[in-house]
């Protein structure tokens, strides 16, 4: 059984690793808030607007558990899960949590491109978008450092370079499985 937690920045690219990490291994993908969204027939953005943050939080908190319920699976969380209630101890104990670590220069870049999409970011440009991830990546750290392996996702630019991070990511993961193994 391998239930595997993809976590990071917005833009870390977790969705997009966790398509193609999914498709090399035969592991279900799961995106955390595409299930939420299915689950309550609305957008994240909808619950935040409607409902406020804490109790999108509350939702994600009770799809998380949910999901990691799955076995075989490849779960791509949103960037706050981990930073809240007890959600990064869970994911730990439930299986191996992954940091996809990428630059803020490296993530503003990412983000740019996609901020009209993203409530947070869409008044934000060049050092202000950069300052925001600065500080809010900060805040986040100290949750996405707990997890398991820390994997670095700068280089992202086309499908060849994705390809190439999930089978750098496959080998990790089966590393850090063997070590796990070999503590019991």
């Amino acid at each position: 059984m391998q239930r595997i937690f993809l976590l990071g920045y917005m833009g870390a690219g977790k969705t997009t690793t966790g398509r193609e990490f999914s498709a090399q291994t035969g592991l279900s993908f799961i995106d955390l808030d595409v299930f939420i969204e299915n689950r309550y027939h609305k957008t994240i953005r909808q619950i935040f607007e409607e409902q406020g943050e804490a109790a999108f939080r509350e939702t994600e908190r009770k799809a998380l558990r949910e999901v990691a319920g799955i076995e075989n699976a490849v779960i791509s969380t949103g960037g706050g899960t981990p930073c809240f209630f007890d959600n990064m101890a869970f994911m730990n104990a439930a299986g191996t949590t992954v940091y996809l670590k990428v630059s803020v220069d490296e993530l503003a870049l990412r983000l740019e491109a996609s901020k009209n999409s993203r409530p947070m970011l869409k008044n934000l440009s060049g050092e202000a978008l950069k300052q925001f991830i600065s500080n809010t990546l900060s805040e986040r750290s100290i949750f996405y450092e707990q997890a398991k392996i820390i994997f670095a996702a700068e280089r992202m630019m086309n499908g060849n370079d994705v390809g190439d991070l999930c089978r750098q990511l496959y080998a990790k993961v089966e590393d850090f499985a063997r070590r796990e193994t070999g503590k019991r």
